[in-house]
């Protein structure tokens, strides 16, 4: 597996050994137009039970979002951290579970770190290098993702000689940036951006060669959850799109992602520490299959 250049990462009370662990990230979208879930986690009280849900389900963090990638008007930055402030401090105040607020708005940023977030998730790349100075100051995590296109803006044809060497290349640069504006190493994480400015032939080469992600030597994060290049390759509506999304995250695991970003939880956990045991960094729940001196019937536990 590539190894990471810092493998232990603290956020907060919850401490993880990237070089024996993958996180499941669950996913919780704060707008009235989610591409997946159509705003059903919109309502406060929805997000927050949502959030917990995943939780008790087997999230190691909550990724909590108020702004979709996706081409559309600017939210002004008060009703976005409205939107995800009162969401981020209701989970901190429930569980120490990571945290991390998706956004690409300093000011967001700053407010979310305040409410009790770990990780700020800029899907635009440190689009806004001011962005690297709340990170830098607060001590927080920062996920560096490769896109294109500036802040929710039209990127028709993306058009790569190699995606993934590209992609690499374009990581390297941010993440050396980050140091340079003052980001702790340790403190870094990237993700190549399946679906971000990409067709689904890209994301699908980014799924095969992860591991050249990976090799970048920090903890990669893989969001395959639902996403279009899964339906396209299946010819399969969002809500038929668990099996290929469950696949496309344990390609990517077994070539270096650390972190997964999905819907479905308890599916996503299973699969993940299924993963983990085949890789040896977790025991089985328990072996009794011939284990002994009489075998079991074949199909019982």
């Amino acid at each position: 597996m590539p190894a990471l250049q810092h493998p232990v990462h603290t956020f907060g009370s919850r401490r993880i050994d990237f070089s024996r662990q993958v996180a499941v990230m669950a996913i919780i979208n704060r707008t009235p137009d989610s591409f997946y879930d159509g705003g059903r986690t919109f309502a406060l009280e929805a997000a927050v039970g949502a959030a917990l849900q995943a939780v008790d389900d087997g999230a190691d963090w909550v990724d909590i979002g108020g702004v979709p990638f996706a081409p559309g008007p600017a939210l002004p930055a008060a009703e976005e951290a409205e939107r995800i402030v009162p969401v981020i401090e209701a989970v901190r105040a429930a569980s120490d579970v990571v945290i991390s607020a998706d956004t690409f708005d300093p000011k967001v940023a700053e407010a979310s770190i305040r409410a009790g977030a770990n990780v700020i998730n800029d899907t635009t790349g440190l689009h806004n290098r001011d962005m690297a100075a709340v990170v830098a100051g607060s001590g927080a995590h920062l996920v560096i993702t490769h896109s294109l296109a500036a802040p929710r803006t039209v990127y028709p044809r993306p058009q790569y000689q190699d995606v993934v060497r590209e992609v690499a290349d374009f990581l390297r640069r941010k993440v050396d940036l980050a140091v340079q504006l003052g980001i702790a190493p340790e403190k870094i994480i990237i993700d190549p951006g399946h679906d971000l400015n990409k067709n689904t032939l890209h994301s699908l080469e980014i799924t095969r060669r992860f591991a050249e992600i990976a090799a970048l030597g920090f903890p990669a994060l893989a969001a395959v959850s639902n996403k279009d290049f899964i339906g396209e390759t299946l010819n399969q509506p969002k809500q038929d799109r668990l099996a290929g999304s469950l696949a496309a995250a344990v390609m990517c695991i077994m070539n270096g992602a650390r972190i997964v970003r999905m819907h479905n939880i308890p599916e996503a956990s299973s699969a993940v520490r299924l993963a983990e045991a085949a890789l040896g960094w977790r025991e089985p729940a328990y072996l009794k299959h011939n284990m002994g001196d009489v075998n079991e019937p074949f199909g019982q536990a």
